[in-house]
């Protein structure tokens, strides 16, 4: 069971902020005549439900333009994907994307991850979780705000499937050191191999990582399993 600090912190987390964005004629047609088509209904209490079929659930946060997001639905057509961002020109170019490739699985959800996570996700029902190049707040100062916090970690372990997978994605050395540290910590969460795996096949190039590689920046790809919960010796916090 969390407790009121431990809810208090998890509130404090973000998986965004908020930057202006100009949007293009057709990407605000996109939110305005796609978006009732692919959001997410804020009333579900199951994202699972999301959808008029059974299938794994992958959710990735912060899709930025979309691209991978296309790509990966488009590539899998046997999982269903939902992707949360707040970014309004990305999201719109995400659903001109979507509706072109007439994918059939692949839903929006347009608020902040760790609301959409604690109010319509239950524990055991993500098949993965797919987070690719979030904002590193390089400032020391700033690094409250990462989005990969004690807080975070839990409830994402929490919310995995067991044997689902947690991939992580950064061009910041520091940070996927971060990411490693806070990781380590979830006796639930095992790292498959050395913390730098090559980028795996399911995960296209993306326009940041394309951008960080032009900087010079290595990219590190984090790959976590979630043990079966009786193997891992948690008890799964209904609440969390």
């Amino acid at each position: 069971m969390s407790s009121p600090a431990d809810d208090k912190r998890l509130r404090q987390v973000r998986s965004f902020v908020r930057r202006p964005g100009r949007l293009t004629p057709a990407q605000q047609r996109a939110l305005d005549e796609l978006l009732p088509r692919y959001r997410v209904d804020p009333a579900l209490s199951d994202l699972r439900e999301a959808f008029a079929r059974t299938a794994p659930l992958v959710i990735e946060i912060g899709f930025g333009n979309g691209t991978a997001l296309v790509a990966m639905a488009g590539a899998e057509p046997d999982r269903d994907f939902i992707g949360i961002e707040v970014h309004e020109p990305g999201v719109g170019r995400l659903l001109r994307a979507v509706d072109q490739a007439e994918l059939g699985n692949v839903r929006v959800a347009m608020r902040d991850a760790v609301e959409v996570l604690r109010q319509q996700t239950v524990p055991a029902s993500v098949n993965e979780f797919r987070i690719y190049f979030p904002d590193p707040w390089p400032k020391k100062r700033h690094h409250k705000r990462r989005l990969i916090q004690p807080e975070f970690a839990a409830l994402l372990a929490d919310r995995l499937t067991d044997d689902g997978l947690l991939h992580l994605a950064t061009d910041w050395q520091p940070y996927a050191e971060w990411m490693v540290e806070v990781l380590a910590a979830r006796p639930e969460l095992e790292c498959l191999g050395n913390p730098d795996v090559d980028r795996p096949k399911w995960r296209p190039e993306t326009h940041f990582e394309r951008r960080g590689t032009g900087r010079g920046h290595r990219i590190s790809d984090l790959l976590y399993r979630r043990l079966p919960r009786s193997a891992s010796g948690t008890k799964i916090a209904s609440d969390t």
